[in-house]
């Protein structure tokens, strides 16, 4: 008997809900890029006992999913660890649904669960929603009352650690609480954006801006998961950041820094960050096109940055980028380096990164030049003002 073989029977003896967990946190394991010896193996059991489909995430049931659903939108498939603004984790889930189910409101819960089941039987849609509507509204209190001293939120630290290894799946909590307190203003905030935007020029980004001023004087909080929503209307994600650039007087990073949606730019980052992890995860399965295609826009992300923000290098942007861009680099020299001197291989090509060209050049002294002009020109204003 192999060893994947022997650990397999031993998983047998443990509850459905213990290998469930076990699933995921084998996905998350593997998304922060932690590989253990017989895993693969192992997940693709799990997910034909799970998942019929053999889909690599999760797909709650019924009852999770009427709750979670506020956050459908703003879920992302990357570990809890991973930072992600505005964000959550989709593989957070379901430790979440267990601690709320078994230890948060487990007798409520429990109704919640036969209710639900009930009406998706005699499909009644609309009293899925409002039952759902109901419970958020009592997980929103006990959540609120549980978290407004150290020794709750210490002891809902202990509890959600029984269902999952992160440390950061509470994080999770703390923001799906945000959501939920602010879903009728957020639901309200996305369906007055364009359906693509996919020139993110003047006229758009003041509009834009305009609506974010009004819902960010209402739900400060929930900013963040408003900044996500614009984000996944963008062709272009790197876009996000004009909201904060065109807020600052220069392109100066601490002049941007100041700003109401500075954030934005941390945002970018962060979807930087998932473009590294879906490179290693492309690479190691040997899928060099799409990881080509992703270095493209990594690149791409990277001259943004840095054509858009004067003097990003020392700030904290700055260095965190340096930092992923030389994890970058790592992954694709470690990728080339397979092959010999003498082979060629797409991903070292001179081409990805086509701002280097002359053509790419012009258009960096270009901009640089607009916005120096621009820049003086702020300046010149604040100086009348002040005399």
């Amino acid at each position: 008997m192999s060893h994947v073989e022997q650990l397999w029977e031993f998983l047998q003896r443990l509850t459905p809900l213990s290998r469930s967990c076990l699933l995921s946190e084998l996905e998350r394991l593997e998304l922060c890029g932690i590989d253990m010896p017989g895993s693969p193996d192992i997940q693709a059991k799990l997910r034909a006992e799970f998942r019929k489909d053999g889909s690599t995430q999760g797909r709650a049931t019924n009852p999770s999913r009427s709750f979670f659903a506020p956050l459908e939108l703003l879920l992302m498939d990357g570990a809890p660890e991973h930072a992600n603004m505005g964000r959550i984790s989709r593989n957070t889930l379901t430790p979440i649904w267990e601690w709320i189910c078994r230890d948060l409101l487990p007798t409520m819960a429990r109704d919640y669960v036969k209710a639900i089941n009930d009406q998706v039987a005699a499909n009644n849609p609309k009293e899925v929603q409002k039952t759902a509507t109901a419970f958020q509204i009592k997980v929103i209190k006990v959540l609120e009352n549980t978290l407004a001293s150290p020794d709750g939120t210490g002891l809902a630290r202990a509890k959600l650690g029984q269902y999952t290894a992160s440390r950061f799946a509470f994080d999770d909590v703390t923001k799906m609480l945000q959501v939920l307190r602010a879903n009728a203003a957020l639901s309200k905030f996305n369906e007055k954006l364009p359906e693509k935007i996919s020139k993110f020029d003047d006229g758009q980004a003041a509009q834009i801006t305009a609506r974010l001023d009004a819902f960010r004087k209402a739900n400060p909080e929930a900013l963040p998961f408003a900044l996500a929503l614009v984000a996944r209307r963008l062709k272009t994600p790197w876009h996000l950041i004009r909201l904060a650039t065109k807020a600052a007087p220069t392109k100066a990073a601490a002049d941007v820094a100041a700003t109401p949606y500075a954030m934005t730019v941390a945002m970018v980052l962060d979807r930087l960050d998932d473009k590294r992890l879906a490179l290693r995860v492309a690479l190691k399965n040997n899928r060099v096109l799409i990881a080509r295609d992703l270095l493209a826009e990594i690149y791409d992300t990277e001259y943004a940055l840095k054509v858009r923000i004067d003097e990003i290098e020392p700030s904290e942007w700055g260095i965190r980028l340096q930092q992923l861009m030389d994890a970058i680099a790592a992954l694709v020299a470690a990728e080339v380096s397979r092959f010999p001197d003498n082979v060629g291989h797409i991903l070292g090509s001179r081409r990805l990164r086509n701002h280097d060209s002359i053509a790419g050049k012009l258009s960096y002294l270009a901009w640089k030049g607009r916005d120096a002009v621009q820049d003086g020109a702020a300046a010149f204003r604040k100086l009348i003002g002040q005399t």
